[in-house]
């Protein structure tokens, strides 16, 4: 049943599943915040510009803190990094819970904890990335990355639905932003349970050295940063979200939320079914595959007139998202030296989440400039012919066969 279900054997590995548990409800309650601030910024300000700013607010600690929490990441142990980095988000959580106790009714002082929290995740996100390797063995990498992704894939769905039941109750945002804090505690607890990992890189600085250093190591090495460019390219030319307004709006009777949710579905689909995807070598080809079926998916909704076809080509889409992210996290974790693992896990941090940002600027203004059409499908026929040829001409990652990479690879000890 293995080859078609979810792989869960890295769920035996106490700590693995511990970190697992922790961070899949922390999902829930994070997803829920991000629905309630800006929907009460708006309640406060009723300026779509002061919700807009919550974004940015929220981007320049994520660029900030990824790099450089993961050149902290190498230098120190991790498990107190971990630890203090969630203990950080956690209390700000508690801080959006006091103003709305308080009735302060500060903008300000919403958008200030955002930026707290967004830095905190950064670098909790980067360490957390850098550990995975040291919980399970190496063979068990791609399949614990799934699980990792279909349960934060899920808990984002159910966390904007939570949300929208809080927050139409009585003192709706406290309630929000207090079962977030609540769920996060399970986060807490399995980094608190986490062993000690040491120091990855004794003899490493935090500081701009360190992180020059991390990107060095990226730019000198083509599989990894073709998997990073493959990203890059399926995110900014091929991310519809920011026309589902208008898509919702023009062609579909203003039924938006099946185009949000049909994505995230699909992703906890592909995670559910994803059983085959650790037991695949050449995972090159089959990044470069699964972005190329991503796009394609969404060139092809771009041109449909039914909301349920679009719908299904956009599940299609999800699925082969949760893919490519398996394999660029996996590659990642698995060709880069531990001492580095921690600065490169933060560049892909400020990648996976800068990337859709800049994908929807990219949608928004193609779609002011010329056409709807053109901004939805065009730009994502444009993904599949630069990753097509991106990927077979850089041979090094086309061919890149993990068994082989990683044949001598040492069993983590750190599994229990």
């Amino acid at each position: 049943m293995r080859r078609f279900f979810a792989d869960t054997r890295p769920l035996a590995i106490p700590a693995f599943r511990r970190t697992f548990a922790g961070q899949g409800t922390a999902v829930v309650g994070l997803s829920i915040t991000a629905v309630a601030v800006p929907v009460q910024l708006y309640d406060l300000t009723r300026s779509s510009l002061v919700v807009g700013l919550s974004g940015l607010v929220g981007l320049l600690p994520i660029v900030v803190f990824g790099l450089y929490g993961g050149a902290v990441a190498d230098a120190v142990d991790r498990r107190r990094l971990y630890l203090l980095s969630s203990s950080v988000s956690w209390a700000a959580t508690l801080g959006l819970l006091a103003q709305s106790l308080a009735g302060v009714r500060s903008p300000v002082l919403i958008l200030a904890l955002v930026a707290v929290q967004a830095g905190s995740f950064a670098v909790s996100s980067s360490v957390r990335g850098a550990i995975i390797p040291l919980l399970v063995p190496v063979g068990l990498v791609p399949a614990a990355n799934a699980l990792n992704h279909t349960v934060a894939t899920l808990g984002q769905v159910l966390g904007p639905l939570l949300a929208g039941v809080l927050i139409g109750l009585p003192g709706g945002f406290s309630l929000a932003y207090a079962a977030d804090a609540v769920l996060f505690t399970a986060a807490l607890y399995a980094a608190l349970r986490l062993p000690s990992f040491g120091v990855a890189d004794p003899l490493g600085r935090p500081g701009l050295r360190s992180v020059v250093e991390g990107l060095r190591f990226l730019g000198g090495n083509p599989v990894l940063l073709m998997s990073f460019a493959v990203d890059i390219a399926a995110m900014v030319l091929a991310t519809p979200e920011a026309l589902f307004p208008q898509a919702a709006a023009t062609r579909f009777d203003g039924s938006v939320g099946p185009l949000y949710s049909a994505i995230a579905f699909g992703s906890v689909l592909a995670g559910l079914l994803g059983g085959w995807i650790g037991r695949v070598r050449r995972q090159g080809v089959a990044l470069t595959l699964a972005v190329v079926v991503w796009a394609a998916a969404i060139a092809v909704a771009g041109f449909a007139s039914s909301l349920w076809v679009v719908v299904l080509l956009l599940v299609v889409a999800g699925a082969a998202d949760l893919v490519s992210a398996v394999y660029r996290q996996t590659i990642l974790q698995s060709f880069v030296p531990d001492r580095l693992r921690g600065r490169l896990q933060g560049v892909f941090t400020v990648v996976v989440s800068g990337g859709p940002r800049l994908g929807d600027l990219r949608a928004g203004v193609m779609a002011a400039a010329t056409t709807f059409t053109l901004a939805w499908s065009g730009a994502a026929v444009l993904c599949v012919v630069v990753v097509l040829v991106g990927a077979v001409c850089v041979r090094s990652f086309w061919r890149y066969d993990a068994q082989v990479a990683h044949r001598d690879e040492p069993t983590p000890v750190h599994s229990g």
